[in-house]
This record gives C-alpha cells, sequence and structure tokens, in this order.
C-alpha cells in the first residue's frame, strides 16, 4: 500500500464519508442529539481535532472528555461532540480476537490514550477524502489504513462460522435459530449454546445487531421508512424504528436526514457519490 502521509482536512460538510465494509465501518459525519445507543461491535470514537474534543457516557456513569474513546461490544453510552463532526469506527466483535485486541482496546472502556492512533485516523480521513469519487476504496485494506496492520481474527467453530457468513451476506433474511442450526447439522439447543459460547452474545441479540447494522446500506436511499424497513427485513416501520432506536440512539428518520451530505462507500454496492 501507498505511504498515506499525515495531512489533515478541516471538518466541514464536504467532509462527510462512510465506507462500509462487512466487518468495519469508518464514519466521519454528523453525531446528533444522540440518546443511550448499544452497538453490536467495538465503537471507536476520534474527535476531528485537539480543539473539538468527544464525551462519552458508559452506562449511567460520569461523562468523559478527550480526543479518543473505546467502547466494547453491547455496552450502553451516549456520545456528544464539541464540533460539527465526529469520527467513528465500528469493527465487528465476531471478526476480532478479543486478546489480541489493540492494546489501547484491549485497556479502556471510555476514554483513552493513544495519539499516534488518532493522528492516523484523521489522516486517513484526509486520504479517504482525496479519493472519494476519483478512487475506488476496494484497494484500500481498513485495518493497515486505520491500525497500521491486520487485527488478529476470532477463531469461531467452523459451524458457527458458516452461520455467521451466511447472514452477514444478507442480514435481512428471516432465518430462524432453528432454521440456521438445521444449516450446520446442529440441534436447536446445541447452536443456542455454541453460538453464544463462540461469539459472546446470544444469537437473537446478533442478529437484531446485523439486522439494524445493515440500515447503513440504506442512508442514502430516497424510499419511504417502510421500503427500507421491509428492505432491512423488518416486519413494519414501527417495529423497525423502535428497533433503530435502540441500537443507535436515534430514530431512523434522523439518521436518514443526517445523511444526505454522506459520501457512501459500500464494499459490496461500490460507491455513491453526494
Amino acid at each position: 500500500m501507498r505511504d498515506e502521509g499525515m495531512a489533515t482536512t478541516p471538518a466541514s460538510a464536504g467532509s462527510r464519508l462512510m465506507w462500509l465494509t462487512t466487518q468495519r465501518v469508518f464514519y466521519a459525519g454528523l453525531l446528533g442529539p444522540v440518546g443511550v445507543r448499544v452497538m453490536g461491535g467495538w465503537g471507536i470514537y476520534v474527535s476531528t481535532s485537539p480543539a473539538e474534543p468527544i464525551r462519552v457516557c458508559i452506562g449511567g456513569g460520569a461523562w468523559q472528555s478527550g480526543d479518543l474513546m473505546v467502547v466494547p461490544p453491547q455496552v450502553p453510552h451516549r456520545v456528544e461532540s464539541t464540533g460539527p463532526l465526529v469520527f467513528n469506527l465500528l469493527v465487528e466483535a465476531d471478526s476480532i480476537d478479543p486478546v489480541r485486541l489493540p492494546e489501547f482496546m484491549k485497556t479502556s472502556c471510555g476514554c483513552a490514550h493513544a495519539p499516534e492512533f488518532v493522528a492516523r485516523v484523521r489522516a486517513m480521513h484526509a486520504r479517504l477524502l482525496a479519493a472519494s469519487g476519483r478512487e475506488p476504496f476496494e484497494g484500500f485494506d481498513f485495518d493497515l489504513l486505520f491500525f497500521g496492520q491486520p487485527l488478529a481474527p476470532r477463531a469461531l467453530d467452523a459451524r458457527i462460522a458458516r452461520v455467521i457468513e451466511r447472514l452477514n451476506a444478507d442480514p435481512a433474511q428471516s432465518a430462524s435459530a432453528q432454521e440456521c442450526a438445521g444449516w450446520v447439522h446442529l440441534s436447536f439447543s446445541r447452536f443456542l449454546h455454541l453460538f453464544k459460547e463462540e461469539v459472546g452474545v446470544p444469537f437473537r441479540t446478533f442478529r437484531a445487531w446485523k439486522r439494524a447494522r445493515s440500515l447503513l446500506r440504506y442512508v442514502r436511499q430516497t424510499g419511504t421508512l417502510t421500503d427500507i424497513a421491509l428492505d432491512t427485513g423488518y416486519p413494519d416501520a414501527t417495529h423497525f424504528s423502535h428497533s433503530i432506536r435502540q441500537v443507535y440512539g436515534l430514530r431512523p428518520s434522523e439518521i436518514l436526514a443526517g445523511s444526505r451530505r454522506l459520501a457512501l462507500h459500500d464494499a459490496a454496492a461500490g460507491a455513491l457519490a453526494s
């Protein structure tokens, strides 16, 4: 990969972009009036500049302020940003070994200290902005870009890994736990036990997160909320809105409104420039 340099770019409306892969997300955009959110992956929040720190409240604890915040999967939290934009990396919990995380992720819940990582994220935002609309992101390696090395993958039972692969490929599918157990020739009870043992969360929680995560692929669509709800596998707009707010701390309409000037780069569907 080319030397990316360490240039920085001011956080303006033209700085908004989101890069989606199956197991990673980089978001540079509006944070909005976020309520309590509970994400299914590792959430890493980085301020856009030292002059505009971010704040996080973990559970019902005290607010913490700084340039870098780390929130493990399934931990309720609230985030505020001094500036209009925030950088947010999301790393899927099923994709990385929790024992071999980067040190700042392994030892932190809330404010973390990793100035080189913070500088790198800001620089890579500038690099991606320069590439947006000019070259495909498929040539970039997410982990090398932001972490400087591949993150160690999580070792999973092959049967559970096959189920996860199918759910990642189509989060909207309505496959039940019973059906998933049948895919890999396990009894229903054995599947549920093995899934939680391997992944760390119940199957139902995992599937709900993957479905909510898939909304990110639709934030630039112009369809109705009902259309997007059905496309992402929800039975109706009411269930959709309730589930999304539980995960992101925002209503779907607020997420879509805040994404109007966002450049979306989807590894599965190419780039949709703003």
